[in-house]
């Protein structure tokens, strides 16, 4: 993979031309799992848990005895290596006969199509946030009512949303509405990918005084679906320890770790690549010289092919200096459908070289 955005870089510095660029770029997207270059219409606002998850894998506290496993969500004790937060593309449904005790009744749906076959569900939780308060006078008992139902049946129009089939999923009364609600809904999302058949949800708010506290309680709901997966593809059981030395850009012909730094920003990639902006990458470079020495990390037969070599140096080339431990990086990003994504690639980060 890493060889894959050099030689994108390298491309583009040298001019080769267009289509030539175009062709690299697209199977390094495809590598990271992208079916084309995404270009945010309306990005929206990255959600707080991402950045904290972000940094925490980014920048380690030295408090953490172990570096954080690549397959693994430690926040939810899941395994995973990629997390979205879908945003709710369901409208709010409008009753002919207003019942006097609902608030509001709106259709939530979570567009899965981003999700790759090989991908497994491990997470799914519901984030339903209102940014606004509104308080109950003491003593008078909890003012709303919520509700969530799986739908089972689309609805059409004019059809009352107690005329269809919908299995109840949770209730919950609460005081006020500037608090986060969170529910676990995995075992939901997962029968979403299992039947091929995702109508979404319904919520449903109400309040024995709705004409007082519902003022425009629909202006200040939001609501997301944070979604952990695994791609085993892209897993190799646990994170590498990420190499801390400066890797030296010496003039020295040896095989070793030479200093390259990537900038998104001049590969066209910084519209929807979030953090990081780039990093360092690295690569091999070196002769694999006679006699091979225990430091150039080299195999049995890479020391027979130097062997061979110093005998017969015009027909047997030297071994070849290539990476012989990699380190994954975390990418904060956009998807070609605007969601907001997390995820962990393996082999982005060369800290070893050797002869092979």
């Amino acid at each position: 993979m890493w060889l894959l955005l050099l030689a994108a870089g390298l491309l583009g510095a040298l001019g080769v031309a267009g289509q030539d660029f175009k062709v690299q770029e697209s199977l390094l997207l495809k590598s990271l799992g992208l079916r084309a270059k995404p270009s945010p219409r309306a990005p929206a606002p990255v959600p707080p848990l991402l950045w904290k998850m972000f940094r925490r894998r980014t920048f380690p506290l030295a408090a953490e005895k172990k570096p954080a496993d690549a397959c693994w969500v430690d926040e939810f004790s899941v395994p995973g290596n990629i997390i979205r937060v879908f945003p709710d593309q369901g409208g709010f449904i409008h009753r002919e006969e207003p019942e006097s005790w609902v608030c509001l009744q709106k259709r939530l749906y979570f567009n899965f199509s981003a999700l790759e076959d090989a991908e497994e569900l491990t997470m799914a939780q519901l984030q339903i946030r209102f940014s606004h308060s509104s308080y109950q006078a003491p003593g008078l008992g909890p003012p709303f009512e919520l509700s969530l139902y799986k739908a089972s049946q689309m609805a059409l129009r004019g059809m009352s949303t107690h005329a269809y089939s919908r299995n109840l999923l949770v209730e919950q009364s609460f005081l006020h509405l500037h608090k986060s609600f969170l529910f676990n809904l995995t075992e939901v999302a997962k029968s979403w990918r299992d039947s091929g058949r995702n109508l979404g949800l319904i919520l449903e708010i109400a309040s024995p005084r709705a004409g007082v506290l519902c003022s425009r309680l629909d202006s200040f709901l939001d609501v997301s679906l944070l979604v952990i997966t695994l791609a085993p593809k892209h897993c190799k059981g646990g994170r590498a320890k990420r190499s801390s030395h400066y890797v030296p850009a010496g003039v020295s012909n040896i095989c070793k770790p030479r200093r390259l730094y990537v900038s998104f920003g001049d590969i066209g990639w910084e519209n929807w690549i979030i953090a990081p902006q780039g990093y360092l990458a690295n690569y091999c470079l070196g002769e694999c010289p006679f006699p091979l020495t225990e430091e150039l990390n080299s195999t049995n037969h890479a020391i027979l092919q130097t062997m061979v070599h110093s005998l017969d140096p015009e027909g047997t080339p030297q071994p070849c200096c290539v990476p012989v431990r990699l380190s994954p990086i975390s990418i904060l990003y956009y998807d070609n459908d605007d969601n907001v994504v997390l995820r962990h690639y393996e082999d982005m980060v060369v800290d070893e070289c050797g002869c092979r």
